[in-house]
């Protein structure tokens, strides 16, 4: 005998029944998707939350690439590298900054950042910078803040020497990602988001290599400072138009289909120096946060500058050159970069220019120009 029937009628034990099954199925169709959208619907959308100022979104969000390339006992020549070692990262846990420089740009707004790519070993190649072009005081009246970057070098433990080396000079930083040649991209993207971070209100940066001699006096006398303040979204160098991915796999320059399946690069410009309004530098890494990783950095940069609107503005003539110019003083006194720069080279080169630059005439066909 159950439980309805031995308190009430056949009768009444049926409506009780209907009953207790009308009630559970409301519930379950109407009562249950209320109180369920009712709290989804309580909940902030993403639109209404408080935006973060730029820095601090910055600041916790960057780096974010899972380091990539390389070996253990360090980079392999490019030309034996494999596609292997191109994978493209996910976005993981953020790099730690080895070595920073947080309160470079405290009390201070610079005309202009020199962000220079480095390795730990090439000491020489940054002692050269320091004593020539590399000078923050270099350029009378413009106030520069110099830069090396460095990933970490798994080749041998040049911690402790880079360390006191970073103590006495102050212009080093460094992360955690491994130093190859297939992270640069890593490197590039490290320095640009130190400017968005530490040093957002400088009014340019450049970005440039080791090796390569750059005329800071021109850069800023003769290209910056007729800019009208405030300037943004500006970006120059040497603009590289119409090319595209190279599939021959013994190419310093390779790019695989797995990495990169289209057939043709936005515009850019080559890595051994560019230079960008302070502005950009918080945009392109906004831009990198939805743009798949590519290795070849200024490649990289371009598609972040296409997917933010900017336009690279080309040089008046070819002031960035992307191979070596033989030495003149009235040539140097008139270009930006110079390619495949020796060490002594620097120091020779910029203290002939100071010494002679004042006899050159203006030339009326500049170095490269067509």
């Amino acid at each position: 005998m159950s439980y309805c029937s031995g308190f009430f009628s056949p009768m009444e034990c049926t409506k009780r029944s209907l009953f207790l099954v009308f009630i559970i199925s409301f519930t379950a169709i109407y009562l249950i998707p209320y109180f369920y959208i009712y709290h989804l619907t309580a909940l902030p959308k993403s639109d209404d939350l408080p935006m973060e100022s730029e820095k601090s979104l910055l600041t916790k969000i960057f780096p974010n690439f899972k380091q990539i390339s390389g070996k253990e006992s360090g980079e392999l020549p490019p030309e034996n590298e494999q596609s292997g070692n191109k994978a493209t990262p996910a976005v993981t846990q953020p790099f730690a900054f080895l070595i920073n420089e947080e309160e470079k740009c405290k009390d201070r707004t610079p005309f202009l950042v020199l962000l220079i790519s480095t390795t730990a070993a090439e000491l020489q190649r940054r002692d050269a910078i320091r004593g020539s072009w590399g000078r923050e005081a270099a350029v009378p009246g413009a106030d520069v803040v110099r830069l090396f970057m460095l990933g970490s070098d798994a080749a041998g433990d040049n911690g402790d020497v880079l360390l006191r080396e970073s103590e006495q000079y102050h212009d080093i930083i460094q992360q955690d990602f491994l130093d190859t040649y297939n992270n640069l991209t890593l490197k590039t993207l490290m320095g640009m988001s130190w400017v968005a971070a530490y040093c957002s209100g400088t009014r340019f940066a450049m970005k440039t290599d080791s090796d390569v001699f750059v005329n800071t006096m021109h850069l800023i006398e003769k290209l910056l400072r007729p800019l009208p303040p405030p300037t943004q979204n500006y970006f120059t160098g040497h603009l590289m138009t119409g090319h595209g991915p190279i599939r021959n796999n013994t190419s310093k320059w390779y790019m695989s289909e797995e990495e990169f399946p289209d057939n043709s690069y936005h515009p850019f410009c080559s890595g051994t120096g560019y230079v960008f309004s302070g502005d950009l530098a918080a945009k392109i890494i906004n831009a990198s946060l939805r743009i798949k990783y590519i290795h070849l950095e200024d490649v990289y940069v371009g598609f972040c500058l296409n997917a933010t609107g900017v336009e690279i503005t080309p040089p008046p003539y070819s002031l960035f050159n992307i191979h070596k110019v033989p030495f003149s003083p009235c040539v140097y006194n008139e270009l930006i970069t110079s390619h495949h720069v020796e060490p002594h080279e620097h120091i020779l080169y910029w203290e002939t220019l100071q010494e002679k630059k004042h006899t050159c005439k203006k030339r009326k066909v500049h170095p490269g120009a067509s």
